[in-house]
Protein backbone atom coordinates (compact mmCIF):
# COMPACT_ATOMS: atom_id res chain seq x y z
CA UNK A 1 0.00 0.00 0.00
CA UNK A 2 0.56 3.71 -0.79
CA UNK A 3 0.15 6.52 1.28
CA UNK A 4 -1.23 9.44 -1.13
CA UNK A 5 -2.39 12.69 -1.01
CA UNK A 6 -6.36 12.74 -1.91
CA UNK A 7 -8.39 15.75 -2.93
CA UNK A 8 -11.49 15.32 -1.14
CA UNK A 9 -13.20 18.99 -1.58
CA UNK A 10 -12.81 22.28 -3.36
CA UNK A 11 -13.49 25.64 -2.84
CA UNK A 12 -12.89 29.32 -4.81
CA UNK A 13 -13.81 32.65 -3.77
CA UNK A 14 -14.59 36.20 -6.44
CA UNK A 15 -14.76 39.61 -5.07
CA UNK A 16 -18.09 40.92 -6.30
CA UNK A 17 -16.33 43.94 -8.26
CA UNK A 18 -16.64 43.00 -12.01
CA UNK A 19 -14.20 45.04 -13.90
CA UNK A 20 -15.01 44.81 -17.66
CA UNK A 21 -12.56 45.61 -20.80
CA UNK A 22 -14.79 48.13 -21.75
CA UNK A 23 -14.52 49.86 -18.21
CA UNK A 24 -10.59 49.47 -18.79
CA UNK A 25 -10.90 50.53 -22.24
CA UNK A 26 -12.25 54.51 -20.87
CA UNK A 27 -9.05 54.69 -18.67
CA UNK A 28 -6.41 52.90 -20.39
CA UNK A 29 -5.20 53.28 -24.58
CA UNK A 30 -6.72 49.67 -25.36
CA UNK A 31 -10.11 48.02 -26.51
CA UNK A 32 -11.90 45.10 -25.72
CA UNK A 33 -11.20 43.47 -28.89
CA UNK A 34 -7.71 44.31 -28.63
CA UNK A 35 -7.85 42.55 -25.16
CA UNK A 36 -9.71 39.25 -26.23
CA UNK A 37 -7.97 38.85 -29.98
CA UNK A 38 -4.54 38.71 -27.54
CA UNK A 39 -5.34 37.15 -24.30
CA UNK A 40 -9.34 35.62 -24.54
CA UNK A 41 -9.69 37.72 -21.27
CA UNK A 42 -12.98 39.80 -21.13
CA UNK A 43 -13.47 40.97 -17.98
CA UNK A 44 -11.84 39.92 -13.98
CA UNK A 45 -12.70 40.28 -10.23
CA UNK A 46 -11.15 43.49 -7.93
CA UNK A 47 -10.77 42.84 -4.61
CA UNK A 48 -13.16 45.96 -2.37
CA UNK A 49 -11.31 48.43 -0.31
CA UNK A 50 -10.47 46.30 2.62
CA UNK A 51 -10.88 43.27 0.87
CA UNK A 52 -8.13 41.49 2.41
CA UNK A 53 -6.27 38.35 0.61
CA UNK A 54 -6.92 36.92 3.67
CA UNK A 55 -10.17 37.45 3.40
CA UNK A 56 -10.62 35.87 -0.09
CA UNK A 57 -8.66 32.73 1.22
CA UNK A 58 -10.63 32.40 4.08
CA UNK A 59 -14.23 32.56 2.02
CA UNK A 60 -12.00 29.96 -0.26
CA UNK A 61 -11.28 27.58 2.61
CA UNK A 62 -14.71 27.48 3.72
CA UNK A 63 -15.79 26.32 0.86
CA UNK A 64 -13.54 23.71 0.58
CA UNK A 65 -14.34 22.53 4.32
CA UNK A 66 -17.79 22.40 3.55
CA UNK A 67 -17.37 20.39 0.16
CA UNK A 68 -15.07 18.05 2.45
CA UNK A 69 -17.77 17.47 5.04
CA UNK A 70 -15.12 18.68 7.67
CA UNK A 71 -14.66 21.64 10.02
CA UNK A 72 -11.12 23.03 10.61
CA UNK A 73 -10.36 21.69 13.91
CA UNK A 74 -10.00 18.62 11.69
CA UNK A 75 -7.10 20.82 9.89
CA UNK A 76 -3.77 20.00 10.90
CA UNK A 77 -1.56 22.14 7.49
CA UNK A 78 -2.30 25.39 6.05
CA UNK A 79 -0.04 26.51 3.33
CA UNK A 80 -1.20 29.44 1.63
CA UNK A 81 0.18 30.20 -2.19
CA UNK A 82 0.45 34.26 -2.45
CA UNK A 83 2.33 37.08 -3.87
CA UNK A 84 0.21 39.54 -2.45
CA UNK A 85 -0.04 38.97 1.49
CA UNK A 86 -1.71 41.48 4.13
CA UNK A 87 1.57 42.17 5.43
CA UNK A 88 5.31 41.40 4.91
CA UNK A 89 5.17 39.32 7.89
CA UNK A 90 3.42 37.43 9.66
CA UNK A 91 2.52 34.51 7.41
CA UNK A 92 -0.94 35.33 5.07
CA UNK A 93 -1.55 31.34 6.26
CA UNK A 94 -1.02 32.23 9.87
CA UNK A 95 -4.39 34.93 9.54
CA UNK A 96 -6.06 32.78 7.75
CA UNK A 97 -5.73 29.94 10.65
CA UNK A 98 -6.85 32.59 13.24
CA UNK A 99 -9.76 33.17 11.02
CA UNK A 100 -10.78 29.61 11.12
CA UNK A 101 -10.60 29.61 14.49
CA UNK A 102 -7.33 27.39 14.75
CA UNK A 103 -5.07 27.24 17.58
CA UNK A 104 -3.19 24.42 17.21
CA UNK A 105 -1.60 23.12 13.54
CA UNK A 106 1.10 24.58 10.91
CA UNK A 107 0.65 27.30 8.80
CA UNK A 108 2.91 28.82 6.06
CA UNK A 109 3.34 30.68 3.04
CA UNK A 110 4.84 29.54 0.02
CA UNK A 111 6.20 32.13 -2.71
CA UNK A 112 6.23 31.36 -5.76
CA UNK A 113 4.03 33.36 -7.91
CA UNK A 114 1.63 32.28 -10.37
CA UNK A 115 3.21 28.49 -10.16
CA UNK A 116 2.62 29.48 -6.13
CA UNK A 117 -0.12 26.76 -6.13
CA UNK A 118 1.87 23.84 -7.39
CA UNK A 119 4.59 24.57 -5.20
CA UNK A 120 2.39 24.42 -2.44
CA UNK A 121 0.50 21.54 -3.17
CA UNK A 122 3.85 19.29 -4.10
CA UNK A 123 4.66 20.90 0.15
CA UNK A 124 1.62 19.70 1.66
CA UNK A 125 1.64 16.09 -0.21
CA UNK A 126 5.23 15.83 1.33
CA UNK A 127 4.03 16.25 4.40
CA UNK A 128 0.87 14.30 4.29
CA UNK A 129 2.76 11.47 2.70
CA UNK A 130 5.48 10.89 4.98
CA UNK A 131 2.78 11.65 8.23
CA UNK A 132 3.78 15.41 9.05
CA UNK A 133 0.48 16.09 8.72
CA UNK A 134 -2.68 14.05 7.96
CA UNK A 135 -5.29 17.01 6.86
CA UNK A 136 -4.41 19.67 4.67
CA UNK A 137 -6.03 23.05 3.32
CA UNK A 138 -3.97 24.52 0.55
CA UNK A 139 -4.99 27.55 -0.76
CA UNK A 140 -3.80 30.36 -3.35
CA UNK A 141 -4.98 33.59 -2.86
CA UNK A 142 -4.14 36.99 -4.22
CA UNK A 143 -5.68 41.06 -4.60
CA UNK A 144 -3.18 41.29 -7.72
CA UNK A 145 -4.87 44.48 -8.51
CA UNK A 146 -2.71 45.91 -5.72
CA UNK A 147 0.60 45.60 -7.65
CA UNK A 148 -0.59 47.04 -10.95
CA UNK A 149 0.43 49.84 -12.64
CA UNK A 150 -3.12 51.00 -13.98
CA UNK A 151 -1.79 53.26 -16.76
CA UNK A 152 0.27 50.14 -18.88
CA UNK A 153 -1.83 48.67 -20.78
CA UNK A 154 0.35 45.74 -21.57
CA UNK A 155 -0.33 44.24 -17.96
CA UNK A 156 -3.49 45.89 -16.48
CA UNK A 157 -5.64 44.38 -18.35
CA UNK A 158 -4.17 40.61 -17.71
CA UNK A 159 -5.15 40.29 -13.97
CA UNK A 160 -7.66 40.21 -11.27
CA UNK A 161 -7.96 39.15 -7.73
CA UNK A 162 -9.46 35.85 -6.37
CA UNK A 163 -8.48 32.51 -3.77
CA UNK A 164 -9.13 29.11 -4.81
CA UNK A 165 -8.38 26.26 -2.34
CA UNK A 166 -8.30 22.49 -1.62
CA UNK A 167 -8.54 19.85 1.42
CA UNK A 168 -6.26 17.15 0.76
CA UNK A 169 -6.38 14.31 3.30
CA UNK A 170 -3.54 10.92 3.38
CA UNK A 171 -5.27 8.07 2.06
CA UNK A 172 -3.80 4.65 1.96
CA UNK A 173 -3.69 3.22 -1.80
CA UNK A 174 -2.48 0.21 -3.67
CA UNK A 175 0.30 1.57 -5.30
CA UNK A 176 -0.76 1.63 -8.77
CA UNK A 177 -1.41 4.53 -11.65
CA UNK A 178 -5.09 3.81 -10.96
CA UNK A 179 -5.20 5.13 -7.42
CA UNK A 180 -6.84 8.44 -6.31
CA UNK A 181 -4.81 11.07 -5.06
CA UNK A 182 -1.67 12.72 -5.99
CA UNK A 183 0.51 10.56 -8.23
CA UNK A 184 3.35 12.61 -9.12
CA UNK A 185 4.39 16.70 -9.17
CA UNK A 186 7.44 18.33 -10.62
CA UNK A 187 8.87 21.48 -9.92
CA UNK A 188 11.59 24.15 -11.70
CA UNK A 189 12.64 27.51 -11.30
CA UNK A 190 15.63 29.05 -13.57
CA UNK A 191 16.47 33.10 -11.71
CA UNK A 192 17.97 34.01 -14.66
CA UNK A 193 14.43 34.81 -16.26
CA UNK A 194 13.75 37.70 -13.55
CA UNK A 195 13.66 40.42 -15.03
CA UNK A 196 10.91 39.04 -17.78
CA UNK A 197 8.54 39.38 -15.37
CA UNK A 198 8.80 41.27 -11.78
CA UNK A 199 7.61 43.64 -9.02
CA UNK A 200 10.05 46.48 -9.06
CA UNK A 201 9.63 46.59 -5.26
CA UNK A 202 10.21 45.39 -2.18
CA UNK A 203 10.67 45.37 1.82
CA UNK A 204 14.60 44.40 1.30
CA UNK A 205 15.39 46.71 -1.69
CA UNK A 206 13.12 49.75 -1.85
CA UNK A 207 10.95 49.66 1.34
CA UNK A 208 7.77 49.29 -0.98
CA UNK A 209 5.33 47.03 -2.63
CA UNK A 210 6.61 48.81 -6.15
CA UNK A 211 4.54 47.64 -9.56
CA UNK A 212 4.61 44.70 -11.43
CA UNK A 213 6.44 45.03 -14.98
CA UNK A 214 6.50 42.12 -17.75
CA UNK A 215 8.40 41.58 -21.67
CA UNK A 216 5.30 39.87 -22.17
CA UNK A 217 6.13 38.21 -25.35
CA UNK A 218 9.36 36.58 -23.79
CA UNK A 219 7.66 34.88 -21.07
CA UNK A 220 4.68 33.87 -24.07
CA UNK A 221 7.24 32.31 -25.72
CA UNK A 222 9.22 30.47 -22.33
CA UNK A 223 5.70 29.51 -20.92
CA UNK A 224 4.80 27.32 -23.63
CA UNK A 225 8.11 25.33 -24.15
CA UNK A 226 8.58 25.28 -20.49
CA UNK A 227 5.01 23.85 -19.30
CA UNK A 228 4.20 21.17 -22.22
CA UNK A 229 8.07 19.69 -21.12
CA UNK A 230 6.97 19.66 -17.49
CA UNK A 231 3.59 18.25 -18.08
CA UNK A 232 5.14 15.43 -20.24
CA UNK A 233 7.72 14.67 -17.12
CA UNK A 234 5.18 14.31 -14.74
CA UNK A 235 3.17 12.52 -16.65
CA UNK A 236 6.04 10.03 -17.30
CA UNK A 237 7.21 10.03 -13.77
CA UNK A 238 3.26 8.21 -12.96
CA UNK A 239 3.68 5.88 -15.85
CA UNK A 240 1.21 8.01 -17.54
CA UNK A 241 0.94 9.43 -20.99
CA UNK A 242 -0.84 12.62 -22.14
CA UNK A 243 -3.43 10.13 -23.91
CA UNK A 244 -4.68 9.00 -20.27
CA UNK A 245 -5.20 12.79 -18.95
CA UNK A 246 -9.30 13.37 -18.97
CA UNK A 247 -8.42 17.53 -17.77
CA UNK A 248 -5.95 19.67 -18.42
CA UNK A 249 -6.28 22.57 -15.57
CA UNK A 250 -3.84 24.82 -15.90
CA UNK A 251 -2.74 28.47 -14.85
CA UNK A 252 -4.91 31.02 -16.66
CA UNK A 253 -2.42 33.61 -18.04
CA UNK A 254 -3.69 33.50 -21.29
CA UNK A 255 -5.94 31.69 -23.70
CA UNK A 256 -3.44 31.47 -26.39
CA UNK A 257 -0.64 30.23 -24.02
CA UNK A 258 -3.39 27.60 -22.63
CA UNK A 259 -4.20 26.51 -26.47
CA UNK A 260 -0.46 26.53 -27.51
CA UNK A 261 0.53 24.24 -24.28
CA UNK A 262 -2.63 21.71 -25.73
CA UNK A 263 -1.57 21.76 -29.05
CA UNK A 264 2.34 20.94 -28.51
CA UNK A 265 1.32 18.18 -25.67
CA UNK A 266 -0.83 16.82 -28.88
CA UNK A 267 -4.36 17.48 -26.71
CA UNK A 268 -7.48 18.82 -27.82
CA UNK A 269 -8.75 22.23 -26.91
CA UNK A 270 -11.95 20.63 -25.30
CA UNK A 271 -9.67 19.01 -22.65
CA UNK A 272 -8.68 22.16 -20.95
CA UNK A 273 -10.48 23.68 -18.47
CA UNK A 274 -10.72 27.65 -19.31
CA UNK A 275 -11.70 30.35 -16.66
CA UNK A 276 -9.15 33.15 -18.21
CA UNK A 277 -12.00 35.08 -19.79
CA UNK A 278 -13.87 35.51 -16.97
CA UNK A 279 -10.91 35.42 -14.10
CA UNK A 280 -8.15 36.73 -16.24
CA UNK A 281 -4.68 36.19 -14.31
CA UNK A 282 -5.21 35.62 -10.40
CA UNK A 283 -1.96 34.53 -10.78
CA UNK A 284 -1.23 31.90 -7.33
CA UNK A 285 -5.30 31.63 -7.34
CA UNK A 286 -5.59 30.38 -10.79
CA UNK A 287 -5.44 26.63 -10.75
CA UNK A 288 -7.70 25.95 -7.53
CA UNK A 289 -9.93 28.32 -9.06
CA UNK A 290 -10.35 26.44 -12.41
CA UNK A 291 -10.38 23.19 -10.20
CA UNK A 292 -13.27 24.30 -8.78
CA UNK A 293 -15.57 25.40 -11.28
CA UNK A 294 -14.64 22.45 -13.36
CA UNK A 295 -15.72 20.33 -9.99
CA UNK A 296 -18.69 22.14 -9.51
CA UNK A 297 -20.14 22.22 -13.10
CA UNK A 298 -19.69 18.34 -12.93
CA UNK A 299 -17.26 18.50 -16.04
CA UNK A 300 -14.40 16.44 -13.13
CA UNK A 301 -15.73 13.09 -12.78
CA UNK A 302 -14.13 10.14 -10.13
CA UNK A 303 -11.41 8.18 -11.75
CA UNK A 304 -10.41 10.96 -14.03
CA UNK A 305 -7.03 11.98 -14.35
CA UNK A 306 -6.06 15.79 -14.28
CA UNK A 307 -2.61 17.51 -14.95
CA UNK A 308 -2.48 20.49 -13.20
CA UNK A 309 -0.10 23.21 -14.72
CA UNK A 310 1.48 26.99 -14.17
CA UNK A 311 3.89 29.13 -14.46
CA UNK A 312 5.12 32.12 -13.01
CA UNK A 313 7.92 35.25 -12.45
CA UNK A 314 11.39 33.73 -10.69
CA UNK A 315 10.72 31.92 -13.39
CA UNK A 316 9.02 29.12 -11.44
CA UNK A 317 6.76 26.40 -13.19
CA UNK A 318 5.45 23.30 -12.30
CA UNK A 319 2.87 20.50 -13.23
CA UNK A 320 1.00 17.83 -10.83
CA UNK A 321 -0.76 14.57 -12.03
CA UNK A 322 -3.83 13.75 -10.16
CA UNK A 323 -6.56 10.87 -10.56
CA UNK A 324 -9.60 12.42 -9.04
Amino acid sequence: MTRRSVIIGTGSYLPARILTNAELAATVDTTDAWIVERTGIRQRHIAADGELTSDLAVAAARRALEAAGLTADAVDLIVVATATPDQTFPACATVVQHKLGMTTGVAFDVAAVCSGFLYALAVADAMLVTGAARTALVIGAETFSRLLDWTDRGTCVLFGDGAGAIVLRAEEQPGTSADRGILSHRLHSDGRYNDLLFVDGGPGSTGTVGKLRMKGREVFRHAVTNLAAVMTETLAAAGLAAADVAWVVPHQANLRILEGTAKKLGLASERVVVTVDRHANTSAASVPLALDVAVRDGRIRQGDLLILEAMGGGFTWGAAAVRW
